[in-house]
């Protein structure tokens, strides 16, 4: 298995700092949680029922008539593979690595495609796999640009794939409403702008057909029925939707100044990370997390992924470790 950030009983254990002492900006995922409701009695006592109004809510959402809800979008990087015969793959890098590995335990022959080889590649391969915006460097593509591949492997039977798991903090440039287009699929996840990454709900917008291929092999009940009744409820409160986007958008900028102010400049990122590359990640890494910060570390390219925190005392806590980087490379 791959390592992913909030691995945090992991740190605690080694670096021997207790677990409730830990800051984490390791996962990107918002740190003020969506919580409007409570989950009635209903939802645990009976089987998750299609019809309880979440696909209603979804539809509605992200504006497209096809919506299957799954296990947190992970669920659809894992099986999403096994509807096609192999053939050639790319996926951008970097990139969430769970998507080359999937693709290639499945028996496909799979690439890694640099932004600037997309454009070719689209008039090569079988599938292009797209993250956008980008985990980790937060990079943008276009719909137009997006659109403009998609047809271009369509022609051929080509599949394009775009994990949206960061667009909900600016939807501006995602193709969710396109997706009744043959041969373009979208994921989406309840995990970052809403920040409820351990109800594992995600969706994957598609053409009918091939959502009906992919729930047959799902099975049954791949949410569970209190999820999808948070889910429901989350997708439907237009107001809080439009005030976390303005307040994820402020958090964004005080980040960015901060890691800017403390000579950590950011390259890149979005409106729930900053990315940082720098050669000096693994020893920033390790530094912080012996202050009980725990940071996202990549080693290619090297780099930092910087969540946002909560509240002011953390902001303060995250303040005074990277002063501290800074006075000590100074």
């Amino acid at each position: 298995m791959l390592e992913h950030g909030g691995r945090v009983r992991c740190a605690a254990q080694r670096y021997g700092i207790a677990l409730d002492q830990w800051l984490d900006v390791s996962t990107g995922v918002n740190p003020t949680s969506w919580c409007g409701i409570e989950v009635p009695q209903s939802a645990w006592a009976r089987l998750p029922e299609d019809d309880d109004g979440l696909l209603v809510a979804a539809r509605s959402y992200f504006g497209t008539p096809h919506v299957l809800p799954v296990a947190g979008s992970q669920a659809a990087i894992m099986h999403l593979p096994r509807l096609r015969m192999p053939g050639s793959v790319g996926v951008l890098a970097p990139s969430y690595a769970e998507h080359a590995l999937r693709w290639q335990e499945a028996g496909h022959q799979v690439t890694t495609v640099r932004p600037a080889e997309c454009s070719a590649a689209a008039d090569v391969l079988d599938v292009l796999v797209l993250v956008n915006p980008n985990n980790p460097t937060g990079a943008r593509i276009t719909r137009t640009q997006v659109l403009e591949w998609h047809a271009r492997l369509a022609a051929r039977g080509g599949w394009l794939i775009v994990d949206e798991a960061f667009a909900d903090a600016d939807p501006s440039d995602s193709i969710a409403c396109c997706t009744p287009r043959e041969g373009l699929i979208a994921l989406r996840s309840l995990g970052k702008f809403f920040g409820l990454a351990g109800a594992r709900v995600g969706f994957v917008l598609a053409a009918e057909a091939l959502l009906g291929r992919l729930k047959e092999i799902l099975g049954p009940w791949t949410v569970a029925g209190p999820a999808r009744f948070i889910a429901q409820h989350a997708l439907a409160d237009q107001p809080w939707h439009n005030a976390m986007r303005v307040q994820l958008q402020a958090q964004c900028a005080r980040l960015t100044a901060l890691l800017r102010g403390c000579g950590l400049p950011p390259a890149g990122g979005c409106s729930l990370f900053q990315w940082v590359p720098t050669a000096d990640a693994a020893a920033i890494h390790e530094m912080l997390a012996r202050e009980g910060i725990l940071t996202r570390l990549f080693d290619a390219p090297s780099g930092l992924r910087f969540g946002l925190v909560a509240h002011d005392t953390e902001w303060a806590r995250l303040g005074r470790a990277l002063g501290a980087y800074q006075r000590r490379r100074s």
